[in-house]
């Protein structure tokens, strides 16, 4: 019993701890950055928006100077004067949209160079399947004309095609023209 209220207690101090260990600020991107880590010195003070043990930190807006022998306003009146947008946030400060248009952007020239490549492959296979109708077009001719034919061999032989072969060689380039003559 005693040990299940220790583990829970250092639990939740653990818990407090880590919640209170964020900070959170907008990089050079204009992304929100959360950590548990400080940010880099080039981060300037007004882009850091929650750190460890403070909440937020706001950005001061300069108000109108006061007229001439007026007193001038105590810290605290001149805070609680700041007008807000109604979520708490100080009106001065820079409010992100949630849209990264740089990001965007890069995904949309990517988007386009894919669709761009794409097009590419397609017109390199029409125009193969182009060639390859009419190199077998002017096979079939070739062989509905009845001149002798021949090729060669792996082994350099020259072979004269027999009837038989003939005929293999016309199923062969009919097969061809039915893919490729569309």
């Amino acid at each position: 019993m005693k040990w299940n209220r220790l583990f829970l207690a250092l639990g939740l101090c653990l818990v407090c701890v880590g919640a209170q260990a964020q900070w959170q600020w907008v990089d050079k991107d204009g992304r929100k950055v959360f950590s548990d880590r400080a940010p880099p010195p080039e981060i300037p003070a007004k882009n850091i928006l929650k750190q460890p043990g403070g909440g937020a930190r706001t950005v001061a807006v300069p108000a109108a100077p006061p007229p001439a022998g007026a007193q001038a306003p105590s810290a605290a009146a001149s805070a609680a004067a700041a007008p807000s947008g109604g979520d708490g946030q100080a009106l001065g400060t820079p409010r992100l949209s949630g849209v990264d248009k740089e990001l965007a952007e890069k995904k949309k020239q990517a988007e386009a160079a894919a669709l761009a490549k794409v097009k590419a492959d397609e017109d390199r296979a029409q125009k193969a399947r182009a060639d390859n109708c009419e190199r077998a077009k002017a096979n079939k001719a070739l062989m509905d004309s009845g001149v002798r034919v021949s090729h060669t061999k792996a082994s350099g032989e020259r072979e004269i095609l027999d009837d038989a072969g003939r005929a293999a060689e016309l199923k062969r380039i009919q097969t061809v023209m039915e893919a490729n003559c569309k």
